[in-house]
């Protein structure tokens, strides 16, 4: 009996406890840096081929509106509770095809939970380690390395001829990189168009691929895009 009077006891301590106003702005101010500072890392160091600037303003809805629910539950275990059952029925309808994309999603929603909670200090730090070690990750990567999207366009005049020009465009960059990924296939009865994520350790090796296809298909287009250079406007 006693054992049910403590859980009453706790239960009504929790419903009561109030929701500080001046602690939920100062968090919410910080999550807006943060929010800030994971936006302008994606916009810098992101490689997704969407517009990363109209993206990253994501960030500072999911990471404010994380800290506004975390502060509210945690006052109430009957918001808590409730919380629960709402969210059941909510549905995202559209898909994070980029798993970055989803990495930075995740950060956000971390900080948000953090600072909701009320672990400011330790929330802070590790959103600025977790960012401080992916830029190094990815600075490395950039100096080893250099990340092309190559666009080819060819016309064609039958479907056989679209599996041997396929064939042969693969052979001519596979004879000048070790890493090529085909992202891409659009073909029509007139067209083919192929895009490839090519990862170069010089430009010599992209001047001999677009040599090389230029000799044998002398109608073919070609364009090409540094990875790093996608505008983010």
């Amino acid at each position: 009996m006693l054992e049910n009077f403590k859980l009453l006891d706790e239960w009504r301590a929790l419903e009561a406890a109030p929701l500080s106003t001046n602690s939920l702005l100062i968090n919410l101010f910080i999550g807006f840096i943060l929010a800030l500072l994971i936006k302008f890392h994606y916009k810098k160091y992101g490689s997704t081929l969407s517009n990363r600037n109209e993206f990253s303003n994501v960030f500072i809805f999911v990471l404010l509106t994380t800290v506004l629910v975390i502060s509210i539950v945690k006052s109430s275990l009957a918001l808590s509770l409730g919380l629960v059952g709402a969210l059941s029925i909510v549905r995202f309808r559209t898909p994070i095809k980029e798993p970055e994309e989803l990495a930075y999603l995740f950060i956000s929603i971390a900080a948000g939970l953090g600072l909701g909670a009320n672990q400011t200090i330790p929330t802070i730090v590790s959103v600025i380690f977790i960012l401080v070690s992916m830029t190094i990750l990815k600075f490395r990567k950039v100096e080893k390395e250099k990340n092309m999207y190559i666009t080819i366009n060819y016309e064609i005049t039958s479907e056989k001829e679209t599996v041997k020009i396929l064939d042969n465009i693969n052979q001519i960059i596979s004879n000048e990189l070790n890493s090529f990924d085909l992202r891409r296939v659009d073909t029509s009865q007139n067209s083919i168009e192929l895009n490839y994520l090519v990862n170069l350790k010089n430009i010599k090796s992209l001047e001999k691929i677009i040599e090389k296809l230029q000799k044998d298909y002398p109608k073919i287009s070609i364009n090409y895009l540094d990875q790093n250079q996608v505008p983010s406007i």
